[in-house]
């Protein structure tokens, strides 16, 4: 296996900070993997999900994506090579309220050529798309619907469907089944887990809920390798 995301000698403190929140010596990701990454409150789990996936840029160290340096990136470049190549399942799903449920899933191929042409795959974007809504079990009534008029639980499946879209390399899940009752997890889990193994890529999900951590082939106890003490919420 390769790894896709690698992270070295990693820190990084929010402005006013008096001590770094992330201190990271290394950490690798590989190509199809499956990682539960989880730990108390505070503990930097989704700081370091946004370091890894270029939305914030390390104050020292250097995390790279498929051998790119986020940080030799512009911030628009960065996006781009974030939608290109990674699908986000963000703790408050960051839907675009006003935009139907099938064009929030939609969004990463109308950013991103490769997403678009990775879709092809399954005849097309709009044909994954609903592959996915379905798989999600959320029916085609609702696909015209505006995101913001679905409960909780269901936008959360939009946005997985989102992230999942034109096989990115790497899915980073934040607390993805927070809002969902237990056949409702399961069954997300299912289609999440099985997706990535499907297109080899990789995983890193953050949860509390140890009793889904079965389902992941590497634990990740974030205080372990983590040598801040405490950082920003996470």
């Amino acid at each position: 296996m390769s790894a896709v995301l690698r992270a070295e000698a990693l820190r990084f403190a929010w402005p006013g900070a008096a001590a770094p929140c992330i201190d990271i010596e290394q950490l690798e990701i590989e190509a199809g993997e499956a990682v539960f990454l989880h730990g108390p409150s505070g503990c930097g789990k989704s700081t370091l999900l946004s370091l890894l996936a270029g939305v914030l840029v390390a104050d020292a160290g250097r995390v790279t994506l498929l051998g790119q340096d986020w940080a030799a990136l512009s911030g628009a470049a960065r996006d781009r090579q974030r939608v290109a190549h990674v699908g986000y399942i963000f703790q408050q799903f960051n839907l675009l309220p006003y935009l139907s449920v099938l064009d929030n899933v939609l969004l990463p191929c109308r950013f991103s050529a490769r997403r678009r042409e990775q879709a092809g795959r399954e005849g097309g974007a709009r044909a994954q798309a609903a592959q996915l809504l379905e798989a999600m079990g959320l029916p085609q009534a609702l696909w015209k619907r505006q995101a913001m008029q679905l409960s909780v639980g269901q936008q959360q499946r939009v946005a997985a469907a989102r992230a999942l879209i034109g096989h990115p390399e790497v899915v980073i899940a934040d607390e993805p089944t927070s809002a969902l009752d237990e056949d409702r997890r399961e069954a997300f889990l299912d289609i999440l887990v099985e997706a990535c193994r499907a297109n080899r890529s990789a995983l890193v999900f953050v949860s509390h809920d140890q009793r889904i951590a079965a389902r992941f082939g590497r634990h990740l106890l974030l205080p372990e390798i983590n040598r801040a003490a405490m950082g920003e919420p996470a």
